[in-house]
């Protein structure tokens, strides 16, 4: 955790009535989005700008959101975003920080519409999750071949993220069923020599949200 103030970003919302506005600011640990899209915000405070937040993603309010190296952007989760909150005891603290996770919609269905999201690009990782949200029958011995010829159509977008470093993958179930096809057709590929399950390797979460190392000041 040492300089982890360096990672974080700042979340603002800024509530107008007839009366009086009223600006809520929150650190965000977690962010995933493209533009002013915001696919996954992670953020935390008090209890009461919590759930002001919570009330604003609901509302699909915008926010503007202020990366860890100082540029900002106006974001929103849109229609159908949904929300999950929590609390953190810190040691040595009186109270509780409320902890919020809000997904767009889009996150929630991860996978359709040929666009995967990923909190990183590692082939293994990404295979993995493309074989399972895809729902293609697939080896895991074909990460290489099948991302290697994703990786030269150009597929692989990185998009904004606080936290992690986040990707953006094109690629339809019918478009990865046919590389494998054309792999398997010219024997770049092959099927499992024996019958049975297939074995793929196992990713722990919270390795998979290990912060992004951050440059010495």
């Amino acid at each position: 955790m040492e300089n982890a103030h360096l990672r974080l970003g700042l979340l603002e919302y800024v509530r107008m009535t007839e009366k009086a506005s009223t600006r809520i600011r929150v650190r965000a640990d977690r962010y995933i989005g493209e533009d002013r899209q915001a696919h996954l915000l992670s953020v935390f405070g008090n209890d009461a700008d919590v759930g002001a937040i919570t009330a604003a993603v609901y509302e699909k309010a915008t926010f503007t959101l202020t990366f860890p190296d100082g540029t900002t952007k106006d974001v929103t989760l849109g229609e159908h975003a949904s929300c999950y909150k929590g609390t953190v005891t810190l040691p040595g603290r009186k109270h509780p920080v409320r902890h919020l996770l809000a997904v767009s919609e889009e996150l929630h269905t991860n996978g359709s519409a040929g666009r995967t999201l990923l909190l990183r690009y590692r082939r293994e990782e990404a295979w993995a999750t493309l074989v399972s949200f895809l729902g293609l029958p697939a080896d895991p011995a074909w990460a290489d071949y099948v991302l290697g010829y994703v990786e030269r159509k150009k597929r692989v977008e990185e998009i904004d993220g606080i936290g992690c470093e986040p990707v953006l993958i094109s690629a339809t179930t019918e478009e990865v069923l046919e590389w494998i096809s054309e792999g398997l057709r010219s024997q770049v590929l092959a099927f499992p020599a024996s019958s049975g399950p297939i074995r793929w390797q196992t990713f722990s979460f919270p390795d998979l949200l290990r912060p992004v190392a951050s440059p010495a000041a």
